[in-house]
């Protein structure tokens, strides 16, 4: 009687603790096709405070405006907008100029940053968003368990980290490319029209080929 006794007692003991140890792996499974391992973006805005007047940027803030924008190396994908109360038609076009010679366009509207402008100053605002996929490579899971059917702890960082990694402009990780779509188009179509207006190449008859002349 005690050794039966001693024997139920193991068996429920051992049960206890495997399921306490699948309900502590059930949490964490992911049995969808879904990986949990997705890139996040985030922003950050970098701000210089410039003097202006009635006549837009004077040289030497123009100057500073530019010297600014090549040690940010700026580049596709950052953004450029302009916090101004007097809305000057003329800061924004010099402004304009020199984000042209890095190849990028002025955006409508400012994001919020800290602090205030001075008054006669205006605030030119660089916001750069940053892609990266959190809590990989995670190689915490030492041992798969396959009956399970959910896939690895680190299911997702190869191909969403690549993705993030790679994307020029992070911020078609949300909301994608967007655009008039007309040079596309043209584009696209060049090659096309190419093909359909060409001539077949019978045409205009075989070239006619004298047996004389090869016998010569």
């Amino acid at each position: 009687m005690p050794i039966r006794m001693n024997r139920a007692a193991s068996t429920a003991i051992a049960l206890s603790l495997g399921l306490a140890l699948s309900a502590c792996n059930t949490g964490t499974q992911n049995r969808s096709l879904d990986s949990v391992k997705q890139p996040v973006v985030e922003r950050s805005n970098y701000t210089l405070d410039l003097a202006a007047t009635s006549a837009g940027l004077p040289i030497p803030e123009q100057r500073r405006l530019a010297d600014w924008f090549e040690s940010m190396g700026l580049g596709y994908g950052d953004r450029i907008a302009i916090d101004d109360a007097m809305a000057s038609a003329a800061v924004r076009d010099h402004v304009a100029k020199i984000a042209g010679r890095f190849g990028l366009l002025v955006s409508d509207g400012a994001p919020v940053t800290a602090g205030y402008v001075d008054p006669g100053k205006v605030r030119v605002v660089v916001t750069r968003t940053h892609a990266y996929v959190p809590g990989c490579p995670d190689w915490s899971e030492k041992l798969s368990e396959f009956s399970s059917n959910a896939t690895t702890s680190g299911y997702g960082c190869a191909v969403n980290g690549n993705i993030a990694a790679m994307v020029a402009d992070p911020e078609h990780l949300l909301h994608g490319a967007t655009g008039s779509g007309e040079t596309v188009v043209m584009s696209s179509t060049k090659a096309i029209s190419s093909y359909r207006e060409q001539k077949p190449t019978g045409a205009e008859g075989l070239p006619e080929v004298s047996s004389q002349e090869g016998s010569k």
